[in-house]
């Protein structure tokens, strides 16, 4: 028997859980898109803590969106009882740590973190790429239901996570991100480099 820690591996798409979060955007994105960014870091800061080291590159491109790229092990797969790996998309259901939970960790702008669910049910578009020792592939998502198969890609030798994400203007706030705000939400020993491609 599976135990869940992290999701429900059981479910593929919780429908109701990303409707709620578009339901309740203010409360689950409450400073906008600085809190959805500071999600995403929090992951790579939990793999630096878990290995000893990490590097994450956030880039705030041109278009409004902001991709997050981290060097760690990759997001995690499930075995089945012959050995197979078992992957879903994860970013479409809640992650039992933090999600419905009586006290979850605060994030660096002092509200609670709930998880990449959040982040792909607030963004028009979010795609996900995962390097990892027994595979690599990518999915996209579009407010939070994904839109593709889990697309297997060419290992390229590298380990890490890949997420690139346009959050919602209709949802979420166009609140200031900038590279300070950001560090805060990477402790050692995540170093953390910010990319700044907009104008002004």
């Amino acid at each position: 028997m599976w135990q869940n820690t992290t999701h429900d591996w059981a479910a593929t798409v919780d429908r109701a859980h990303l409707a709620r979060i578009r339901d309740q955007a203010a409360l689950y994105a409450p400073n906008g898109v600085l809190h959805l960014v500071l999600e995403v870091i929090s992951y790579p800061a939990d793999e630096a803590l878990d290995t000893g080291s990490g590097h994450c590159l956030v880039t705030l491109h041109a278009d409004g969106s902001v991709s997050v790229v981290d060097d760690g092990r990759g997001t995690d797969t499930r075995h089945d009882a012959d050995g197979a790996p078992v992957r879903k998309p994860v970013m479409a259901t809640p992650d039992l740590r933090f999600f419905d939970v009586p006290d979850p960790p605060m994030l660096a702008d002092g509200h609670p973190r709930r998880g990449m669910s959040v982040v792909a049910a607030l963004s028009s578009w979010l795609v996900h790429t995962n390097r990892r020792h027994d595979g690599s592939w990518t999915q996209r998502y579009e407010h939070g239901l994904p839109t593709t198969a889990l697309v297997p890609i060419e290992p390229d030798a590298t380990t890490g996570t890949a997420v690139h994400f346009l959050p919602d203007p209709d949802l979420v706030t166009a609140s200031s991100v900038s590279a300070r705000a950001l560090r805060a939400g990477a402790p050692p020993p995540l170093t953390l480099e910010v990319r700044d491609e907009r104008s002004g």
